[in-house]
């Protein structure tokens, strides 16, 4: 059962704590000698509460952090593991995505707060990962054996998945959600994501455990039931892209429609509509 403000255990020696606000999943990946944590939350005052909680409950030191994806909720609290010394791990591409996307979205909010007022970002600085990843390895941390894989353009282009195999259990970020719909914007490829999904499913074997970005773990069932609506989501933009159908006039299928609220389902078409070939 889970319990919100508590670490739960969701496989051996690794623990799931969901975090407000946003329903944040931060990991705890257990070994011999210290904790592996995974994403750092909006600021530097949220991942204090990580380490205090994490230092309370294990009674080992954190060695090492690992970012899921750039966006500022899963990142923004970089900066404290960072003065700490404890190493980051994350994609290659995070510097770049940072400065496209979540520098100017932090400037926004410094300038005009009242546009984001549940946003608490005037410590922030921006720290990419001190270990930019490119390829699939397997980092041993604390004595635990974590496999990293850099994915293709689906949620943004700085996905990892990130796997304990002697767990069977899968840390996604957010390609895929369980407690509220996925979200676009900031970099999202709706049009790749089907496809990065494909190959997590390829490795994912039933029975293994999945933590979403936001959410309870799900099953293998839940990836595939979830594929199935970016599928109908991606052919519904390919055709009104081919067609030069007004983004307002997309019409999408019913399944797509009970997932995703209709403004969700417009900035999907923003972003696939200025990358898919053709586009203005």
């Amino acid at each position: 059962m889970m319990v919100e403000g508590h670490w739960n255990q969701v496989a051996p020696g690794v623990f799931q704590r969901r975090y407000d606000p946003l329903d944040i999943s931060v990991g705890a990946v257990l070994g011999g000698h210290g904790v592996t944590i995974i994403d750092t939350r909006n600021n530097a005052r949220e991942a204090q509460e990580i380490i205090d909680d994490a230092t309370a409950q294990f009674g080992l030191p954190i060695v090492a952090v690992i970012n899921t994806h750039a966006h500022y909720d899963h990142t923004f609290g970089n900066q404290l593991f960072a003065q700490q010394g404890i190493p980051i791990y994350g994609h290659r591409r995070i510097p770049a995505h940072f400065e496209q996307f979540e520098k100017p979205r932090l400037e926004m909010v410094r300038r005009s707060p009242e546009l984001e007022p549940d946003l608490d970002w005037e410590g922030v600085q921006l720290t990419p990962p001190s270990h930019l990843l490119e390829e699939r390895c397997t980092l041993s941390l604390g004595g635990r054996d974590i496999e990293v894989i850099p994915l293709g353009e689906g949620h943004t282009d700085t996905d990892l998945a990130i796997h304990i195999p002697d767990a069977k259990t899968w840390f996604l970020g957010d390609i895929i959600e369980q407690s509220g719909p996925p979200m676009f914007g900031s970099g999202a490829h709706p049009l790749g994501w089907p496809g990065v999904l494909e190959s997590l499913l390829a490795r994912i074997q039933p029975g293994d455990v999945i933590v979403p970005g936001h959410g309870e773990p799900v099953d293998r069932e839940f990836v595939i039931k979830q594929l199935h609506c970016f599928e109908l989501l991606a052919a519904a933009l390919d055709a009104g892209l081919q067609n030069g159908t007004a983004i307002e006039d997309i019409v999408f299928p019913a399944q797509v429609r009970t997932l995703w609220p209709t403004d969700f389902l417009h900035e999907a078409a923003k972003d696939a509509y200025t990358q898919l070939p053709g586009a203005q």
